[in-house]
């Protein structure tokens, strides 16, 4: 069997599975985020009154944090207020950042384990060999009230990566690549197995950039096999011993695709889908505001190329450059760094971790006619705002480079004796 299957049939106390069954599996934990409130109501609703475990749940308040209007404040005292009936052992709320990133710094997300959340995103959590896919109100209210959840095995495919980027190409631009050569719907409830030696090499943050945006393929769930750097950080962290998981020799899988990245350019997608994408030098727009951060571009390394890109400079008049680190510690460690001041200094703004305008909340959202620049997840109308705006989606570097030069801009030229990706 392959390592996911492997994960889901030791939660289903089973010893074999195979593709198209359907199981109930064990939930290793939780976390809902203050976007689905309606997840306390149905639990209530189906006769639920205790949390099946309270120390495999969490609250992570990161969509509207802090909460912008009434009634988002609302929506946070009622899980507040649930939080502490049911005794809940963790609870995020609006100072802590984005819930993939916090979750795997307090060392909830391990190898080998299934994480169900309120958001698509969940996949990330397959950087560290674990089983993440988002759910619903209704199936999240299931899982507190029993523990477990139905599943139909997935089709594993997979992605194949190898070679090593030239500088200025980084893994934001590697997904893009594969995004727009698979498209949004090539993995439709299929699990995504990346592997190759750039896989191989790569480190966290990056490996949870690919696993974010395999949901924009419509994966289930998303898997690397942890490497020795994963595991060193897992194992310093990690509140639970946890047992790598691996795929038996000769496994098969459904679909396998290759994709070689020594010669890769920058990339961007374009309006308004995520699997629209063109090399930098064939896009040509003027920018209103570039976005550095959410689940996908806020982390150390992602304001780090920011910072490399506009160290010294200043930003036009009348551009802006929104920055928002996904977490509190990934906040501290900039500051520490120096990149929130270098940042500041180019005349960025920085706001409270958390998701901010990736979902067009606020802290930077955009007009009608706008046009952002965005280092997060998606480009769909309306997605940071106006209907009528336009979003690209790029690294890190190219959003800095973009709004440095007010317009969509090749991050390469402006390196600054930077040897690698």
């Amino acid at each position: 069997m392959h390592a996911i299957e492997k994960i889901l049939a030791r939660a289903a106390g089973i010893t074999k599975i195979q593709t198209g069954e359907i199981i109930n599996a064990r939930i290793d934990f939780a976390e809902i985020n203050d976007l689905y409130l309606q997840t306390l109501y149905s639990f209530r609703e189906m006769g639920g009154t205790t949390v099946w475990d309270p120390g495999r749940v969490a609250f992570v308040f990161d969509h509207y944090a802090p909460a912008p209007t009434i009634q988002s404040a609302q929506i946070h005292r009622e899980m507040r207020d649930f939080a502490r009936d049911q005794g809940l052992r963790f609870h995020f709320d609006t100072h802590c950042g984005v819930c993939h990133q916090v979750m795997v710094e307090s060392g909830l997300i391990y190898p080998g384990m299934i994480v169900a959340a309120t958001d698509s995103h969940t996949t990330t959590h397959g950087a560290l060999g674990a089983f993440g896919t988002g759910v619903g109100a209704t199936d999240m209210a299931t899982i507190l009230i029993s523990g477990e959840l139905w599943f139909r095995v997935p089709e594993i495919i997979e992605i194949r990566i190898e070679g090593t980027p030239p500088p200025g190409v980084y893994p934001k631009d590697v997904i893009l690549h594969i995004l727009g050569a698979l498209k949004a719907d090539r993995a439709v409830y299929k699990a995504i197995d990346f592997t190759g030696t750039y896989v191989d090499q790569l480190d966290l943050s990056g490996r949870m950039v690919l696993c974010n945006m395999a949901v924009e393929m419509g994966a289930k769930t998303a898997y690397m096999q942890p490497n020795q750097a994963v595991l060193d950080y897992v194992t310093g962290r990690a509140i639970r011993p946890f047992e790598v998981q691996d795929t038996d020799p000769g496994y098969t899988y459904r679909e396998s695709w290759t994709f070689e990245v020594d010669k890769l350019s920058p990339q961007i997608a374009v309006p308004h889908s995520v699997d629209n994408v063109r090399n930098i030098g064939e896009v040509d727009a003027v920018v209103d505001q570039g976005f550095v951060g959410a689940c996908t571009g806020g982390r150390v390394e992602d304001l780090a190329e920011a910072a490399e890109i506009l160290r010294g400079k200043k930003l036009p008049p009348f551009v802006r450059l929104v920055v928002i680190p996904a977490s509190a510690e990934v906040m501290k460690e900039a500051l520490a760094r120096g990149y929130i001041q270098e940042l500041m200094d180019a005349g960025a703004t920085i706001s409270t971790p958390g998701c901010g305008p990736c979902l067009g909340a606020h802290e930077g959202v955009i007009a009608p006619g706008e046009v952002c620049i965005t280092a997060s997840n998606r480009n769909f109308p309306g997605r940071m705002g106006s209907s009528d705006a336009r979003i690209y989606l790029a690294s890190p570097a190219t959003v800095a480079a973009s709004v440095l030069m007010g317009k969509i801009t090749d991050p390469r030229p402006l390196l600054q004796g930077r040897t690698g990706a």
